[in-house]
């Protein structure tokens, strides 16, 4: 995957579905609860302000949201929470919860496949949102099914920039990785380090800077944005691209079942724009904090940047082409999903198509408007989620 230093694009319940009306603004407006895990001023949070201020504008001030970021529920409690009804939307980090969503799960797991279409590195998030959503409306009933078991309605997604090395140490080819402690943060990169030599660490994200700080760990495998979001900048002194690669896209952006059950057709509507706002939004976010940071580091004369040696590169291609079989089986046995390999050959050209229609696109604004018009728009709110 190609990691480029000059982006091509610039910055830019019914539990609670009756909330309150409110008294300043339109009568008779509906008031949705979203709770999502991000801290206040956060990527995540102001994609949950862009998906209040969509809802607003696309529902004709009909339907409003107010967002508790960090705050109602965190993402260890948002499955549940939105289940219950103690927020009406919310988003949910499936892989967090394996056994609840292994459909779901198993088109997230695969990210990795982007290695393998040689995506730009600023545009692989973006591709891979598109798909997952675009996968999970039309492509994968089992997905739709484990949300509906939680009570909930899928409504989008989102996708994070490339999984790179940070490290406090040089790993630029596969000598240097060889007995290599690194923190995972995902099952197939668990795999991917051990296969080509490394030990895997399971670290909580909030425990990494320590990690590193303290040499409990040598590299972590994150994508760039934590270089700020978890102060790694100050703790790594060498970056490797170009490997692993893959992005974290296990992102469920849900409604609650019987919230959505009570809102009309056209308000269903509203509710799917406004959220292929927030999925855009998320993953612009991710894209263009990235860029910055990489940037950011390679201002600092204490940080080295690389890119991954051409050995490592093959090696990780030659993982992925391995991995994507031995995944299939796995889903199967310890999940009991059918059909696991289908699946993955179903969710491969929707990949492809979408590395190709995120090309060229110039802003979250754009991005919202491409997501809208391919997939968001065309979902059937007379039965999706009923």
């Amino acid at each position: 995957m190609r990691y480029l230093k000059t982006p091509h694009f610039i910055h830019t319940a019914l539990p609670l579905v009756v909330t309150g009306f409110l008294i300043a603004g339109v009568a008779d407006a509906r008031t949705i609860s979203y709770a999502t895990g991000y801290p206040p001023q956060s990527i995540g949070a102001e994609a949950g302000k862009a998906f209040a201020d969509a809802m607003e504008d696309y529902s004709d001030g009909e339907l409003m949201v107010k967002v508790y970021p960090q705050s109602l529920l965190s993402f260890s409690e948002t499955p549940s929470g939105v289940r219950d009804g103690m927020a009406d939307s919310g988003l949910v980090l499936t892989p967090y919860f394996p056994s609840e969503f292994p459909s779901t799960n198993l088109a997230a797991e695969i990210s990795m496949l982007l290695e393998l279409t040689d995506a730009p590195a600023e545009t692989a998030g973006l591709a891979y949102a598109g798909a997952m959503s675009e996968y999970l409306f039309n492509h994968c009933p089992e997905c739709s099914g484990e949300f509906e078991a939680q009570n909930q309605v899928f409504i989008g997604g989102g996708g994070t920039s490339p999984y790179m090395l940070l490290c406090n140490t040089p790993v630029r080819n596969l000598e240097e990785l060889e007995g290599k402690r690194v923190r995972i943060g995902g099952a197939q990169w668990s795999r991917w380090a051990e296969d080509l030599g490394a030990s895997p660490v399971s670290v909580p994200q909030h425990e990494t800077y320590e990690a590193l700080s303290q040499g409990v760990v040598d590299c972590t495998i994150h994508s760039a944005p934590e270089l700020t979001i978890v102060k790694l900048m100050e703790v790594v002194s060498d970056i490797t691209t170009g490997a692993p690669g893959g992005v974290f896209a296990g992102v469920g952006n849900t409604v609650n079942r019987d919230t959505w059950r009570n809102l009309d057709e056209q308000q269903r509507s509203s509710v799917l724009h406004a959220s292929a706002v927030l999925s855009a939004e998320l993953s612009w976010g991710y894209a263009e904090a990235a860029v910055e940071n990489m940037k950011t580091a390679e201002r600092l004369e204490r940080i080295d940047i690389h890119d991954a040696s051409d050995e490592m590169k093959v090696r990780t291609r030659e993982f992925i082409r391995e991995d994507l079989d031995n995944m299939a089986s796995t889903y199967s046995e310890k999940y009991g999903v059918n059909g696991a390999d289908e699946m993955i050959e179903t969710f491969k050209p929707i990949l492809e198509k979408w590395v190709s229609l995120v090309d060229g696109v110039e802003s979250g604004e754009a991005l919202a408007e491409l997501y809208w018009k391919e997939v968001f728009s065309k979902v059937d709110v007379s039965g999706h989620g009923l």
